[in-house]
């Protein structure tokens, strides 16, 4: 029992710590890891809800440090772009399952997670595949280790290659798969990298929905699409930031407590890389993901830095 008490007590305190402004996105990644693989974490299912539902919140805050012209132009450029590198990863991934002889429903899952959005895009086609609660478990579990190390290994890689802050977005958006870390890791690098990379990563998860009906047209599927609805909130905080210039007083504010809040989320994400997921994940899974993770990454690096993507 006391131990129990001591270990709610650290993580509370590690918790609040995360709300002050001078803790990071990679310390509050870090402390959160840590404290998954070390200690344990004893609410997984709760704080994977709390950690979904507040990304949603601080994504949707983030609008309001953005503007609607900004977004339709970013959107647009990033429209092509991404069509064609969830095109390639989905047929590398494909190639790859096949290949190392992946269950085809979990390298699916995978491919798809890698392609358009991570967690939400394989929560979205796991029931349209009728894939087995074994298999979408083995699927994020892969996805979210990947996650992790991309949030705390892209940042010093983008200064070690000479990114600029634009540069950096494009290929945190294109790379990395979920929104909370592609966001993390663009806070890490600049205010300019943020937006780029929020805006261009929301325009990659618009295509979960129309993939996913492809699929469930395929498969003759009559399994729900969910579509993540806060990227309408988003779009929504820009327009009223947009409308309502002269209340940037009020909208300054809650794009801090947005960004701030992110840190808390990779906080609460960190903590759910236990080593119950990391043996979940399975070698050959995790090779495919590595693979298609490092192939997507080598490739939109390149296409970025040598202006094929700007």
């Amino acid at each position: 029992m006391k131990n129990g008490n001591l270990l709610k007590a650290i993580f509370w305190i590690a918790l609040l710590g995360c709300c002050w402004p001078r803790v990071s996105a990679p310390i509050a990644l870090v402390a959160g890891i840590t404290f998954g693989i070390l200690i344990g974490n004893p609410w997984n299912v709760t704080t994977s809800v709390w950690s979904r539902r507040l990304l949603q919140a601080s994504v949707v805050g983030l609008g309001f440090g953005m503007n609607i012209p900004e977004l339709v132009k970013t959107g647009k450029d990033a429209f092509l772009y991404t069509a064609i590198s969830i095109s390639f990863t989905m047929v590398l991934g494909y190639l790859l399952g096949r290949f190392l002889k992946i269950p085809q429903r979990t390298s699916t899952l995978i491919s798809f997670g890698s392609a358009i959005c991570g967690g939400s895009a394989i929560a979205a086609m796991a029931p349209v595949i009728k894939a087995e609660p074994e298999e979408t478990g083995v699927a994020l579990a892969t996805v979210f280790t990947l996650n992790s190390i991309a949030l705390i290994l892209f940042p010093p890689v983008g200064l070690l290659l000479g990114m600029g802050q634009r540069q950096f977005g494009l290929w945190a958006a294109l790379a990395i798969h979920d929104t909370s870390s592609v966001v993390g890791a663009a806070a890490a690098y600049g205010g300019v990298a943020l937006a780029i990379g929020t805006t261009v990563k929301l325009t990659r998860a618009l295509w979960i929905m129309p993939s996913a009906l492809v699929a469930a047209w395929f498969t003759k599927s009559e399994g729900k699409v969910k579509f993540p609805l806060f990227i309408f909130g988003f779009i929504a905080a820009a327009a009223i930031k947009t409308v309502l210039p002269h209340y940037n007083q009020v909208w300054q504010p809650l794009n801090g407590m947005a960004k701030q809040s992110l840190v808390v989320t990779l906080f609460l994400i960190g903590c759910g890389l236990t080593r119950e997921v990391l043996g979940r994940t399975g070698i050959k899974p995790l090779a495919q993901g590595v693979i298609l993770w490092a192939i997507v990454s080598v490739t939109s690096a390149v296409a970025i830095l040598t202006g094929w993507i700007n």
